[in-house]
């Protein structure tokens, strides 16, 4: 049986990871030159980090981990999705603030992606654009500007995800935008060889561990993660309802935000999956959240995914997934991480009686958003 395109786009991640960071580092020069040049032209700037849907929980993934290196540039970046960009442009966009608006974009067309970008060159004295697509041919890719004020970022043709969901579109996205922040690009490349491996071994314990999970009798899911871990679990709670097609409600949170009033969703059919920080103290508050849920009668499935053997972890957990990664930082572990949602999801809509590549078959999504009216915008005088 042939596998589906959903099936094979969350494969080949581990060797497309590999693969897209050799293809930037022959355009290293480029890209750091392009970066340099707008640090010496300005004492300030801003980066906002931008997509719609999953493209837009890239940048809420990565926030945590790349503004160091942002603001070691002097710089601050912010993360603000598209879909807010484009429906209330004057309460983000600074005129006098020079901006590099980051996009991320898997086919570059969708509507409120391109009047973002529209609005800000309208709207912004300095501004400049950095596209990272999956789409040579998208909107975002063929837009014309000047060299110095535009870059863009092409990956492999492999990351144009055919399924509807993002897959690898995500992760290879994410992976980029990594690339393109790093102080040290080479020594990020052998990171990233690293992550390929972890990301094939869990691979296979996914194919042992999904299967008895997909099984359980449950009707909601829930992510649970701090630091990057929180847009990582937002983007694997969408991933669950997109490719189950809603037929399983989901919700994500951060390790402390739970307790604030989300905890009630719990029931015996509620299951849930806590993304431990590898981070000495922000685990601390991870294994108590994991304890409490524990101990919690009313409650379906605990699943805790973490980067080291942990007895603490197996005591309180009802299923475990030690990711082969000794990663300081967690935002090298969102990589595999995110394999083990999408294989969840996609073997839960398997196991629904759904096609994966196509979970929502009378249109109510589509793999292009469909439907948006793009409205002119006059500033006021």
């Amino acid at each position: 049986m042939e596998k589906s395109h959903t099936m094979r786009e969350i494969e080949q991640q581990p060797a497309l990871w590999v693969k897209a960071v050799e293809q930037f580092s022959t355009e290293k020069e480029k890209i750091e030159l392009f970066l340099q040049a707008i640090d010496e032209k300005h004492a300030q700037t801003r980066v906002i980090f931008t997509g719609a849907g999953t493209s837009a929980f890239i940048g809420e993934t990565i926030y945590p981990y790349v503004r160091g290196a942002i603001r070691e540039r002097g710089w601050e970046a912010e993360t603000i999705s598209t879909t807010n960009l484009t429906s209330s442009p004057f309460s983000f966009l600074d005129k006098n603030i020079p901006t590099i608006m980051v996009s991320f974009a898997r086919s570059g067309n969708s509507p409120e992606s391109v009047a973002a970008v529209e609005l800000a060159e309208k709207m912004i004295n300095d501004f400049y654009e950095i596209t990272i697509t999956c789409n040579s041919e998208g909107a975002l890719a063929k837009r014309k500007r000047e060299k110095d004020e535009q870059l863009v970022l092409i990956l492999p043709e492999e990351a144009n995800d055919k399924g509807l969901a993002m897959t690898s579109s995500y992760s290879t996205m994410m992976l980029t935008a990594i690339y393109l922040f790093s102080k040290n690009k080479d020594e990020f490349v052998q990171k990233v060889k690293e992550i390929a491996k972890a990301g094939e071994e869990v691979l296979s314990t996914c194919k042992k561990l999904i299967p008895e999970l997909v099984k359980l009798p449950i009707s909601k899911l829930v992510y649970l993660g701090s630091g990057v871990f929180e847009g990582l679990s937002r983007e694997s709670a969408l991933k669950f309802l997109e490719l189950t097609s809603g037929n399983y409600p989901t919700m994500f949170d951060t390790t402390l935000g739970f307790r604030h009033g989300p905890k009630s969703i719990l029931d015996q059919e509620t299951m849930i999956v806590v993304y431990l920080s590898n981070n000495g103290y922000t685990r601390k508050y991870d294994i108590d959240m994991l304890k409490e849920l524990y101990a919690e009668e009313a409650r379906g499935p605990l699943v805790a995914i973490s980067g080291q053997e942990d007895p603490e972890v197996a005591k309180y957990s009802d299923y475990q997934m030690n990711v082969p990664l000794s990663a300081e930082e967690d935002m090298l572990l969102a990589f595999p991480n995110i394999i083990f949602a999408q294989m969840l999801a996609y073997e839960k809509s398997l196991h629904s009686g759904l096609s994966p590549d196509n979970p929502s078959p009378t249109g109510v999504i589509n793999r292009v958003v469909q439907g948006v009216q793009i409205y002119p915008f006059e500033e006021e005088k």
